[in-house]
């Protein structure tokens, strides 16, 4: 199964049930989010840039916590990364903010 979603930037972005896999063997306690993985991309509270290029959607889940989905887009074609809880939000707003 491959969910898609539209981008901030209009890009379709795929997560793959490969990527899925990954995603919830290095992050267990995202196994009951996948949706809202997917969602994040379309409904991000910011997006930052990586280091490499990548983009990081972020969306505060709970008072505190945040879910933070990386992913790549290319000219048509987008995929996740990787996705992960945090509450240090003040790591990621180091980075530059893409949107808003």
């Amino acid at each position: 199964m491959i969910d898609r979603v539209v981008s901030k930037n209009g890009i379709a972005i795929r997560l793959t049930d490969e990527r899925w896999r990954h995603i919830t063997e290095e992050h267990c306690e995202l196994a009951g989010f996948r949706s809202t993985v997917v969602e994040t991309l379309s409904h991000p509270d910011r997006i930052l840039l990586g280091g490499d290029g990548e983009l990081i959607a972020v969306r505060e889940v709970e008072m505190g916590k945040h879910l933070a989905v990386v992913y790549r887009e290319q000219i048509d074609d987008g995929f996740i990364i990787t996705a992960f809880l945090t509450r240090r939000i003040r790591s990621l707003e180091k980075r530059r903010q893409l949107w808003p």
